[in-house]
Formats: structure tokens, C-alpha cells, sequence
């Protein structure tokens, strides 16, 4: 026979969960170090390769900037050029590399027609990637 109280207080229990908020944090955290120091570590990276006569460069997917001014002149790169000296060279960068990706720029008083024609005139030299390049709202 035992003498005292009826009621017993339980003990705390040991908590069985792991608390993931810090461990979250800690991997945002890198995951922001690591996306704004990538782009600068294949810059600074200097080395000396050996030479060789089999090393051939890799068909790594390029790009060309083309571009359309408020006046419908077209630009390539960043020079300016008619339309057959334009036709020209996009068909010459769709015959060296036909995964090209173009880069089109066109200022916002452009007509639709005018960069309709463009975009024309690069999917008939045989370059269908295409982007379009905008400024970011400030």
C-alpha cells in the first residue's frame, strides 16, 4: 500500500520533432550566396590549357542581337545595315549554327508590322529561337 497523492504529474515528454525553420533559413540563405557567386566564378576563372590539334570548339548554343530602331532601321548586333545585308548575315549565323538564338530588341514606338517583318525575315533564314529583350520596370 502506498501513501500520497492519487494524482501524478507527467513528467515533460521529450519533444520528437525537429524544429525546420533555422535549417530552411540556413538553405535559403546559400542557395542567394551561391545564385549571386556563380556568374562571377566562371569569369575569374584564369587557367592555361594545354594545346592540341584535336580540340575542336563545342557547339554550345550561341545567340545574335538583332535590334529595330523608332525610324524601322535594322540593326545587327549593334550596327546598323539594310534589309538584304541584314537578311544576309542572320542567314550566314542560321548556316554556321542553326540552334542561334535571336535576341530582338525593338523600341516600343516600333509598329507591330515592322518587327512582324523581322521576326519574317529570321524564321526564313531557318533561326526559330527567339527571344525578346525588355528593361526591367525601376
Amino acid at each position: 500500500m502506498a501513501f500520497g497523492r492519487l494524482e501524478r504529474n507527467p513528467r515533460a515528454q521529450p519533444m520528437s520533432d525537429i524544429n525546420m525553420t533555422p535549417l530552411i533559413d540556413v538553405m535559403l540563405v546559400l542557395l542567394v550566396i551561391f545564385m549571386i557567386t556563380a556568374p562571377l566564378m566562371t569569369s575569374s576563372l584564369k587557367l592555361d590549357l594545354p594545346k592540341t590539334d584535336a580540340a575542336q570548339p563545342s557547339d554550345t548554343p550561341q545567340f545574335i542581337t538583332v535590334a529595330l530602331d523608332r525610324d524601322g532601321r535594322y540593326f545587327y548586333g549593334e550596327e546598323a545595315v539594310d534589309a538584304a545585308a541584314f537578311a544576309a548575315r542572320v542567314g550566314a549565323a542560321a548556316k554556321k549554327n542553326p540552334q542561334t538564338e535571336v535576341q530582338l530588341r525593338a523600341d516600343k514606338a516600333v509598329p507591330y508590322g515592322r518587327v512582324a517583318e523581322l521576326i519574317g525575315i529570321v524564321q526564313k533564314a531557318g533561326l526559330t529561337r527567339i527571344g525578346f529583350i525588355a528593361d526591367p520596370e525601376k
